[in-house]
């Protein structure tokens, strides 16, 4: 029997996936949006790179959105660790490199503005993983998450990830009556402790 996108995937890595890691990857690969909510240091990033595998296996594209430049400089540079660097890209408004890629990194509101542009680089997008999720509730910039939210093509499937967001089921709730069908998974073990320490 021939091993799935997702079996191939996860034949690769070094560990074996906690179960709420297989738990997002199998709603991702059943072509279902995500929610997952855990810890810092979790392993929230296993289910972005697993879901992004698997669409572009399909032959789709995928978007990695991020808050800030920072970060999605820091994510360009590990997908490309592992895809190569003719199959990713990197968006930020400051930096434009192999914009035609399968695999695109980007801020937020680089993707929102691509939205509103109709932008060609929509017509194949399979994936968007909206990391930081929780700054929809941002006063200042958390409309453009609910923007990208609410206008994506609805086709394109999300992952939704976040450490921090507050009312995962409430939100969740939201995303199935906006987009469909969607996995609300979350993690409540930290497997790296914070340790508070006090100087006087």
């Amino acid at each position: 029997m021939t091993p799935s996108i997702l079996d191939a995937f996860l034949s690769e890595l070094p560990f074996p996936p906690d179960a709420f890691q297989f738990e997002a990857l199998h709603a991702v690969e059943q072509c279902r949006s995500v929610v997952v909510t855990s810890p810092s240091g979790s392993g929230k990033t296993l289910v972005a790179y697993g879901s992004i595998a698997i669409c572009v296996a399909r032959g789709r594209r995928a978007f990695y959105t991020t808050p800030i430049k920072a970060l999605s400089n820091q994510k360009y540079n590990d997908l490309i660790a592992v895809h190569g660097p003719e199959r990713v890209g990197l968006l930020t408004g400051d930096n434009v490199i192999n914009g035609d890629a399968p695999i695109i990194v980007m801020t937020t509101e680089v993707l929102r503005n691509m939205i509103y542009e109709g932008s060609d680089a929509l017509d194949h997008l399979g994936l968007v993983v909206l990391d930081e999720v929780h700054y929809l509730a941002d006063r200042h910039r958390g409309s453009v998450w609910e923007e990208v939210i609410i206008h994506l093509p609805m086709r394109t499937k999300l992952v939704c990830l976040s450490a921090t967001v507050a009312n995962p089921d409430e939100f969740t709730d939201w995303l199935r009556q906006r987009r469909g069908q969607c996995v609300l998974v979350v993690e409540t073990d930290r497997p790296v402790p914070f340790t508070s320490m006090y100087m006087w």
